[in-house]
């Protein structure tokens, strides 16, 4: 009965996380070149710091599968098949493979801003961006400093959200442990303050 309950626990939660990147791509900001900027990245960086790295890919292929079918649940409400062999293709790809980096960077460590930032950037960021541009780079016929150097709009913005997903992910960590799974109810009190 405990492990269908923790499994119940663990749906539960890839579901909801999944449902907040879906969320943050809604409000978009269109930009030549057909990246647009959003807040889903931030979805993913949430998913990688609060989840654990089994877990929080396990949200960004449910909104990628969700996407597969044609549901528009990727930024300005796009989605279907075409979605993967597009310029935003690579950048979908770096979402799984950020949220696994960002979840083993945080997890099993103390919860620090540090730690946490540091996640955000590097996983959140760098992997998104060294899988997303050598992509978009081939689908738009465009090479590869060209099309790092057109990425860089984004750059500002993306630290920005890794700061957002930095404060929550701590805030969150004080005001309910739980959020992260058997290791939030479990770690000792320092390591939930921290």
């Amino acid at each position: 009965m405990a492990r269908q309950n923790d499994l119940g626990r663990d749906l539960a939660r890839i579901a909801v996380f999944a449902a907040l990147i879906v969320v943050l791509g809604m409000v978009t900001l269109p930009l030549p070149g057909g990246v647009p900027i959003t807040a889903q990245t931030l979805g993913v960086m949430l998913a990688g710091a609060v989840l654990d790295p089994r877990r929080a890919p396990l949200a960004v292929l449910l909104v990628l599968v969700l996407a597969a079918l044609g549901l528009p649940v990727l930024a300005g409400g796009r989605g279907g098949l075409g979605v993967f062999v597009g310029p935003t293709a690579g950048y979908l790809l770096g979402w799984v493979i950020g949220a696994v980096l960002i979840g083993l960077l945080v997890r099993g460590h103390r919860i620090s801003w540090w730690r946490t930032a540091l996640a955000t950037v590097v996983g959140g960021i760098l992997v998104v961006y060294l899988f997303g541009i050598p992509v978009q780079a081939l689908v738009l016929g465009l090479d590869l400093q060209t099309a790092a150097a057109s990425s860089l709009v984004f750059l500002p913005g993306d630290l920005l959200k890794a700061a957002a997903a930095t404060a929550l992910v701590l805030a969150l960590r004080r005001a309910y442990p739980p959020a992260f799974g058997r290791a939030g109810i479990d770690a000792p009190a320092s390591a939930r303050a921290a």
